[in-house]
């Protein structure tokens, strides 16, 4: 029986938090846990996603496998920005900034160099797909 993601992600929040940050699943690809708070539930999300670095913000592909809808947690950060940021070492907050062109497209091949997959996720769909900057709160873009 296929796990749904909401199941997925739980397991992989567990072996985030039990091995330090590092999940089998993902090999090297660095990863956060994201909290959000649910665009129209009110509620604390967390989405485990991969992630490279600009400076010192955090930048985020709303890929969700190229599919032709944005991820939940895209439309969450549209409607309340400031998040919470887990890495294997630390907890912060952010403000997560929807990127521009031509910012947009230089972190989007920036990222997809490191991580091909998200070149293929392009691929897939119409949409053009966002990149966010998770900033931490108490420095400047």
């Amino acid at each position: 029986m296929m796990q749904s993601q909401k199941e997925y992600n739980q397991k992989v929040i567990a072996e985030f938090h039990a091995n330090g940050g590092k999940v089998a699943d993902f090999g090297s690809t660095p990863l956060i846990l994201l909290t959000t708070i649910g665009a129209k539930s009110g509620q604390e999300r967390i989405t485990p996603l991969a992630y490279t670095i600009d400076n010192d913000r955090f930048i985020l592909i709303a890929s969700d496998k190229g599919s032709p809808v944005h991820p939940g947690w895209y439309h969450n950060i549209l409607a309340q920005p400031l998040v919470t940021v887990e890495t294997s070492s630390e907890r912060f907050q952010a403000r997560a900034v929807v990127t521009e062109e031509p910012e947009r497209s230089r972190l989007f091949t920036q990222m997809a160099e490191q991580m091909p997959a998200f070149a293929e996720y392009q691929e897939r769909t119409s949409r053009k797909i966002p990149v966010i900057a998770l900033v931490r709160l108490g420095t400047t873009c």
